[in-house]
């Protein structure tokens, strides 16, 4: 049993509304350090991976680890009933039902059911990524939306001090450029030249979690798989997989 409560319940609200677009079921493992997820989408193109910690909420209660296989649309249809800066209250019964609770001047509950969902681990900690970007969400915003306009994917290339992300269409092109310690990149780790393309419909989903974070980290090797992260420093932590789009 468990039960957990944060007096401003928007961090988790959002953040399960963006893990909802990508994931519509998964287990999230509630233990003493809080709670986490990893889970692919259903066509196995993207993972996410997410953890928001014990010290983001206010009151933090876990008798044992459990896990909770959800319906990410139920979780996140529930959530959004969550007036802006509602107190949000988690909690296990013995009905095998999750209990949500807003407190905004009422209290209202409540019940999601646990489902049995099996997965298996995604093997995300076996990928070596050769190029790691430590940018401004917003930076990485601009280049994702000067792209959709243009295509429906995009493309990273990270070279010694410079990092670029461009797409072509067939009248239309965007490219934007960034140089190491200005224009929105902070640093840029690769050895040598590192070019992938990836789709643009799953990224516009997971920038939208610039919202929360203002930094975040890229890293991508040629024709490899993305990881994308974002941390708020001792509250939560959102990270992405996204497999490239090989020509």
């Amino acid at each position: 049993m468990f039960k957990i409560t944060m007096v401003d319940g928007d961090l988790l609200k959002n953040s399960i509304q963006i893990i909802s677009d990508i994931v519509d079921e998964g287990v999230f493992k509630v233990d003493s350090n809080g709670i986490s997820l990893l889970s692919p989408d259903r066509t196995m193109v993207a993972v996410v991976d997410f953890k928001i910690l014990a010290t983001a909420f206010d009151n933090y209660s876990v008798e044992k680890p459990e896990s909770l296989g959800v319906s990410l649309t139920q979780l996140v249809s529930v959530l959004k009933k969550a007036k802006s800066g509602s107190k949000v209250t988690l909690q296990s019964n013995d009905k095998n039902r999750l209990e949500i609770i807003f407190e905004d001047g009422s209290k209202r509950k409540f019940e999601i059911p646990i489902l049995d969902i099996s997965t298996e681990k995604p093997p995300v900690d076996q990928l070596e990524f050769k190029a790691k970007a430590h940018l401004l969400s917003s930076a990485l915003e601009d280049s994702v939306g000067d792209a959709d306009i243009v295509d429906d994917s995009i493309v990273f290339e990270a070279e010694p001090g410079k990092l670029k992300a461009w797409a072509k269409g067939d009248t239309l092109s965007s490219e934007m450029e960034l140089k190491e310690g200005e224009d929105g990149l902070m640093k840029l780790e690769s050895e040598e030249k590192h070019k992938s393309r990836y789709p643009l419909e799953y990224l516009k989903k997971m920038i939208k979690t610039s919202k929360l974070a203002d930094n975040c980290v890229l890293e991508f090797a040629t024709d490899y798989p993305m990881r994308l992260s974002y941390k708020i420093i001792d509250k939560m932590s959102m990270s992405f997989i996204l497999a490239p789009r090989v020509e």
